[in-house]
This record gives structure tokens, C-alpha cells and sequence, in this order.
């Protein structure tokens, strides 16, 4: 952790206290999840409400996948398949398989119970297995890096999204006609220019529309599958798994690398998993089971049905099922429909944002909260301008959906390989399973996700380099930034004394009035801003409060556990701020609110002193030298503390220092 968030082994009282209380829910999954967000307390009708909504966030992705799915894997450039009864029967059956075990069965009955205080996603689930302060095994660390890298890959998940499910649905205008296909890209770009336009106003207005329009989509979906299965029925008989296997026998080498196009069913897993924390558990299956799979498979079905009497439509199935004269709408509600999917992809890449922050992955960046009552909705605005420019930098550069197809899918399915892993471990050390019972869990699923990574291998040459390269380099900025902090704090605490022995030599030193805040990470020692002002100044304020922000494990910190105080000395106190990861840390409205005997001041008569280091790349051990450039430079970049603890800017005084590394 960094040198001004995290406290010290000194006070662990309260960070015990957390331990305990995570370790008694994780123990009791049955009664963990009862605690979740959506798991207690919400009416039949609140659920309802809440399954709507997430039918407009939770949904978008994996609710546009038919627009290009089964297409693409009849159409790819490395694997293409015959379209005939064999291969159609069998894409069906592993489009229907693949949905119940990886969302029905991986995700909803089983990851999705493995919340960190009602929070998902795989940042969420990694905080789960870290190693606890003191503590570390070579096990734990390598499966928190497995999760650092999952979440790196996140991003270049939400790069591609937009980028493919926006382009996927303006090509839908080729088939109204030919004169919109050179406005295809110009369309596609004005629209994602929009989208990120206006993430600044916040998610909470829109979002009102979301789910109605998505019911819309997932009605026209149903609606446009059954009217084909009604004249091809059999093809429901692909829920029969021999299909499948006989898909394999059919055409071997091409059936296996096309699993790298049938995943694209299944894209939206891990996204569904991430915006748990949104609406919960119950209102997400709710959602599932009563709109999304019914929808879903009679679409896949429908397409199947479809190609069997027309072979020759795969090149645009999905628009083609459709009368002519309701075309042109279709297109619209289909671009509707990939806006709201890329809608929730970014902000689900701005929440992991805000999560790899409080947990010290990221250096700190403005973070604008845009909502008074939710505190998930978010804006940051360097992550939103860089996903823009990306993504129509993919738009330019691939040009076409089938391009980009190829770039989409790889990161997808190693991040659920990784969740598997780190679910193994949770259900093994944390909720007490057998190793037994967690192989016979995991392996199978595992077993398929690598089935499916292995044939998304073959596209690394001719796109899925963009989203490993992605993965790569905030992989190793994650890494560089945690390591360097680490090796800051450690620099910046040599020498440090214990904050009894430097108030013992201050005895008799003039008081002033007013209250002096120090944020300092090591409880128990004396904050070099405090002792350059009793060297320099020859002062103490009348009350002083050395102030440690920790930022927890779980996603929020009930208000009860908020804080923890300590008398060190008369008017001075020694007091642990504790953070969820997913918080906005308000250190001024949290020592507000203190009640603690003996301390009394005025919040408004308070100046805030915080270190400042200066951090230059020398010689000292620890990294190696294109990491110490690259530490310096992110540090730069990062945010000022003042504006990340909510600090007024007009009572802050900070004390600098040079740090070498």
C-alpha cells in the first residue's frame, strides 16, 4: 500500500476486528450472500425493479451478441464452415451449453455467491485471496497477480466492446441499402463520439431508459427467433448435446477453432460478474432467467433455423430474419441497444478504475462522482478520453465488425480462466470446501475455458494482439506502481521514531491554537511533516491528530468501524481512517463525526500537513532501471492527496521530501 493510505502493523486492533468479521462471513456463504446487496430487504416488486435495471446495464453485452456471433463463426477467415444441417445443429447446441454451464451455472449459481461485501468483478474476488498485512505465500501471490492481470485485460475488453458491438449494428445499414455503405464507419465514429461525450452528466438520468429499451430488444430478439424456429421446429432439438459432439467429428480442425467464435455468446459473463455490486444477486437471475436466456436462445435457434433454408443469408443472418419493411427500425433499435452495451461496459472499466485506486494498483487520478445517491456512478476522465480515443482508433484501423472479431474474445476467456483459479482458492481456504469438492467444481469449468482460449489463440496475429498488448502494459504499470510505492514508504521510513520519544523531547514546546491533521501511514511513529514543524516552527497545535487511511479488503466500511482513536499524549490522537475499495475516502466528513473523550475542535479551524516526495530514479536496490523511469513518471502524473482525501485545498500545507529509488 502507499505511504499516505495504508496504516502500519503498529494498530491492528480494528484491522483484526475487520478480519474476524470477514472471516465469520466468508465462512457461511448461505449467510454472506444474505447480506448482499438485493439479497435482504427488497420487496417483490423492489426486485422487479431492480431486475429491470439490470437488464439495462447487467445485459448489454451479452444481450447484443447475436448480431455477430453465430456469423462469425461461420464466416471466419481461419475456420470457415460449411452451413449445413451437421454444423448448424451443432453451433446451436454449444451456443445453448455454453450459456447454461458458463453463466447459468458458473456465474450466477456459483461465482456470484463468492461476493466481497456484495461487490463482484475480478478485483473484487482477488481481494479476497491476498495475503493478509504481515503475511505473504508464493501461491497467494502468484494468484493476486493472475487477478491484477485479469483486471488488466478488463480494459481491453471495454476498448473492444463499443468499438465491435457499435460497428456491428451501423453495418445493419448495408441492408436497408448499398448507399449507406460508405457511411457506415463515419456513423459508427459519430456515435462513440457521442457516447463519450456525455459520460461526464453521469449514468443515473439515462439509465431510466436503459432497461425499457433493452426489454424492447430482448422481446424483438425472441420474437424474430420464433418466427423462424415455427417453421423449422427441430432445430430445438440442438439442446441435445450428440449434436455437438457430432459437430466435432464433422469438420475436427475447423469445428475446434470456431469455439473461438461461439464464445462471443458468452462475452458479457464476466461483465454480469463485475456490476453484481449494482443490483444483486437475486435481481440479476431474475432478469436471466425470465427475459435474457428465453430471448437469447430462440434468437440463436431462430438463426439456425434461418440458415438451414438459406445458406446463403450467413453473411448478415441476424438483419436478414427480418421483414423487409421493419429493417430500417431494426437497425436503430439494434445501434440503441449496442450504445447501452458499450454504455455499460465503460462504466464498469470506470469502477475497476476507482477499485485498482483504493487498492494501490493505479496512482490516484481524478475520480467525479455524478450521483449524491449512488455512490457507483462515477466519472473519471482520463480513463473516459482514452477509451474514446481507442476505440475509434479500432473503428479506423479494423473498419469492419469481422475484423475486429478477431481482435475480441482472447482476453475474455483468459479472465475467466483466471476467475476459475481464484475461485478454487476462495472456496478452498475461505469458505472451508474440500479440495476434493473444489476440483470436481472447477476443473470441468476450467477444462472449457481452455478449450475456448485455445482456440482463440489462432487470433493473436490478426488482432488479439490489441487486447493481450492491453493486458500487458497496464499489467506492468499495475506492478511497477504497487512495487514502488512499497519501496517509497520503506525510504521514507528509515529513520522514523516513535511518535512517544519525539513528544517526550517536545515537552515544554509553545501551543498554538487551532487543530493540526498529519496524514502519515505508520501509526505509532512521528510524521516527518510534525517533526520539521516542532524542529523548524518550534510549535504544537493545541490538538494534533496523526491520521492513517487504510483502505480495506472488502468494498465498504460499515460508519460503526469507520474509526479508530488513540490518546498518545495530552491534545494529541492517534486515529485510523478505514475505506471500502469501492469509497470515495472523505477524511474531513469522517473526523467530523468522531466522538471520542478529550477531543474537541472546531472542523472548520483545521489545516491538513501532508508529505510530499519528490521521487527520482538512482541507484538504491529494488527495480530495475526502465521501471524507476517509469515509477517517477506515473507519480508525476498522479493526483494530487489533498484532492483524493476531499481535503479543502485552502487548509492544506504539504511538506516536501526527495526520495531516491
Amino acid at each position: 500500500m502507499g505511504s499516505d493510505q495504508t496504516a502500519g502493523p503498529e494498530s491492528v486492533d480494528f484491522a483484526k476486528r475487520l478480519a474476524a468479521e470477514n472471516a465469520a462471513k466468508a465462512s457461511s456463504p448461505t449467510q454472506r450472500a444474505a447480506e448482499t446487496h438485493g439479497e435482504h430487504g427488497h420487496s417483490k416488486a423492489g426486485t422487479g425493479m431492480l431486475a429491470l435495471g439490470a437488464l439495462g446495464v447487467v445485459y448489454g453485452d451479452i444481450g447484443t451478441s447475436p448480431l455477430y456471433s453465430l456469423k462469425e463463426t461461420f464466416t471466419e477467415k481461419s475456420h470457415p464452415m460449411m452451413v449445413d444441417n451437421i454444423n448448424v445443429y451443432g453451433v446451436c447446441s454449444l451456443a445453448f451449453w455454453a450459456l447454461l454451464i458458463i453463466i447459468s451455472v458458473k456465474y450466477l449459481f456459483l461465482v456470484m455467491r463468492a461476493d466481497n461485501r456484495g461487490e463482484g468483478g475480478i478485483l473484487a474476488l482477488t481481494a479476497l485471496v491476498m495475503p493478509k498485512r504481515g503475511s505473504t505465500t508464493a501461491k497467494a501471490g502468484l494468484l493476486v497477480g493472475l487477478g491484477v492481470f485479469g483486471t488488466a485485460l478488463l480494459y481491453g475488453d471495454g476498448i473492444i466492446t463499443p468499438a465491435i458491438s457499435v460497428l456491428s449494428a451501423v453495418e445493419g445499414l448495408g441492408e436497408v441499402s448499398t448507399s449507406f455503405d460508405s457511411w457506415v464507419i463515419p456513423i459508427a465514429v459519430v456515435i462513440l463520439l457521442g457516447l463519450f461525450f456525455v459520460q461526464s452528466r453521469g449514468t443515473g438520468a439515462v439509465g431510466k431508459v436503459f432497461g425499457p429499451i433493452m426489454i424492447i430488444w430482448f422481446i424483438t430478439l425472441a420474437v424474430l427467433g420464433l418466427s423462424k424456429v415455427w417453421s423449422e421446429p427441430g432445430i430445438i432439438a440442438s439442446v441435445n448435446p450428440y449434436y455437438a459432439v457430432q459437430y466435432f467429428t464433422h469438420e475436427s480442425s475447423h469445428a475446434f477453432l470456431s469455439l473461438g467464435s461461439i464464445f462471443l455468446v458468452v462475452t458479457g459473463g464476466e461483465a454480469l460478474y463485475a456490476d453484481m455490486g449494482h443490483f444483486g444477486r437475486k435481481p440479476i437471475t431474475l432478469g436471466w432467467y425470465a427475459v435474457v436466456l428465453p430471448a437469447l436462445l430462440l434468437n440463436y435457434w431462430g438463426q439456425g433455423a434461418f440458415l438451414l433454408q438459406n445458406p446463403e443469408a450467413i453473411e448478415s443472418v441476424f438483419f436478414r430474419m427480418a421483414p423487409e419493411p421493419l429493417l430500417l427500425p431494426l437497425v436503430i433499435l439494434a445501434t440503441c441497444a449496442t450504445i447501452i452495451a458499450s454504455q455499460a461496459l465503460i462504466s464498469g472499466v470506470f469502477s475497476l478504475t476507482a477499485q485498482a485506486v483504493q487498492l494501490d494498483y493505479l496512482p490516484r487520478i481524478q475520480i467525479r462522482h455524478t450521483s449524491s445517491s449512488h455512490s457507483g456512478q462515477i466519472y473519471v476522465p482520463l480513463v473516459n478520453w482514452a477509451l474514446m480515443i481507442a476505440c475509434i482508433g479500432l473503428v479506423l484501423g479494423f473498419r469492419t465488425s469481422s475484423n475486429l472479431a478477431a481482435a475480441y474474445g482472447i482476453a475474455v476467456t483468459m479472465t475467466m480462466a483466471i476467475t476459475t483459479l481464484i475461485f478454487f482458492r476462495v472456496i478452498t481456504d475461505r469458505w472451508n470446501w474440500s479440495r476434493t469438492r473444489g476440483f470436481l467444481i472447477c476443473v470441468p469449468l476450467l477444462l472449457i475455458e481452455l478449450g475456448f482460449l485455445g482456440a482463440n489463440v489462432i487470433k493473436i496475429p490478426h488482432g488479439g494482439w490489441f487486447a493481450l498488448a492491453v493486458g500487458a502494459i497496464l499489467m506492468v504499470q499495475m506492478q511497477t506502481w504497487r512495487r514502488g510505492r512499497i519501496l517509497v514508504a520503506a525510504r521514507i521510513h528509515r529513520g522514523e521514531r516513535p511518535i512517544e520519544d519525539v513528544l517526550d523531547e517536545a515537552e515544554g514546546i509553545k501551543r498554538v491554537t487551532g487543530t493540526a491533521v498529519f496524514m502519515f501511514k505508520d501509526l505509532g511513529k512521528a510524521p516527518p511533516a510534525l517533526v520539521n514543524n516542532l524542529k523548524h516552527n518550534k510549535v504544537l497545535h493545541n490538538t494534533t491528530l496523526i491520521v492513517a487511511v487504510d483502505t480495506a479488503d472488502e468494498p465498504r466500511v460499515s460508519p460503526e468501524h469507520r474509526a479508530s482513536v488513540k490518546k498518545v499524549a495530552p491534545g494529541v490522537f492517534q486515529v485510523e481512517v478505514s475505506f471500502g475499495f469501492m469509497e470515495d475516502p472523505d477524511v474531513p466528513k469522517v473526523l467530523a463525526a468522531i466522538t471520542h473523550p478529550g477531543l474537541e475542535y472546531d472542523p472548520e479551524d483545521v489545516t491538513y500537513f501532508l508529505g510530499h516526495e519528490s521521487i527520482i530514479a538512482g541507484k538504491a536496490p529494488g527495480m530495475n532501471p526502465l521501471q524507476e523511469h517509469l515509477f517517477v513518471f506515473l507519480n508525476r502524473g498522479a493526483d494530487s492527496a489533498s484532492r483524493f482525501f476531499n481535503l479543502p485545498t485552502e487548509r492544506v500545507f504539504e511538506v516536501g521530501s526527495r526520495v531516491e529509488i
